[in-house]
């Protein structure tokens, strides 16, 4: 990789964070490490990192409170690598902001590759042909592609994470028009998952608690059955 990138991994296991640490910097990049919650926090505190991997089985505090610590304050990507592979792990890191989760034990070849893509997505959308330009105004709020900002009706941004953002972009780009999981995954660069992977609807619940006044009764992003969501509210594209 042409540019090194400062990692944070997260690991109780010494062995598989020596292995993660050899992986990274044999790829180029540079690695902090800790292995236990409050090395994790105190480390993210003090310098800035481009990713994190971060496992969820810590010997003071579960994973999944140090990536909530962590989106609080910071959209970096989120990486969990852990050895959890029920599917109520997996559903709690997404609703937490968490942007890729991988099941121990992991191929280095693998984990690299998501590495990558995350680095790849940070300062972008999803793929190419889904980045959109220009202000996009819909009801109250107003969605700034190149910035990557969403704005309420008193100027104040609202925090978003870079999967909901795409996913906020591809739905107002395309208004009133019904758009299938499938292509949503494809939007936010998950297209390497499977249609009925729960993430996009765990995503959609996170954009709905953000900018619909009723979240039970959504006047932006409403649910097809079967198919996938459609973006309701009139956009005006400037």
């Amino acid at each position: 990789m042409a540019t090194a990138k400062r990692i944070l991994a997260v690991e109780d296991d010494i062995f598989i964070l020596d292995l993660i640490s050899h992986i990274l910097e044999s790829a180029g990049h540079k690695t902090a490490r800790a292995s236990t919650a409050a090395e994790a926090t105190a480390l993210f505190g003090t310098a800035s990192y481009d990713l994190v991997i971060l496992d969820l089985t810590l010997p003071d505090e579960d994973g999944l409170t140090v990536a909530r610590q962590i989106r609080a304050r910071s959209d970096v990507p989120i990486i969990v690598l852990s050895g959890r592979s029920e599917r109520s792990s997996l559903i709690a890191a997404l609703e937490i902001g968490v942007d890729d989760y991988v099941v121990k034990p992991a191929d280095p070849q693998e984990l690299l590759l998501r590495v990558k893509n995350q680095l790849e997505r940070r300062g972008g959308g999803g793929g190419e042909q889904y980045r959109i330009h220009g202000l996009f105004k819909f009801g109250n709020w107003e969605l700034n592609a190149e910035a990557r900002t969403l704005t309420n009706a008193s100027g104040e941004d609202v925090r978003l994470t870079k999967a909901e953002f795409d996913l906020l972009q591809a739905l107002v780009s395309s208004p009133n028009r019904v758009l299938e999981r499938n292509f949503l995954l494809d939007a936010i660069g998950r297209a390497d998952q499977p249609e009925t992977d729960r993430t996009i609807d765990v995503l959609i619940g996170r954009l709905r608690a953000k900018i619909e006044a009723d979240v039970k009764a959504p006047e932006h992003i409403q649910t097809v059955f079967g198919v996938g969501y459609r973006f309701a509210t009139r956009v005006e594209r400037t």
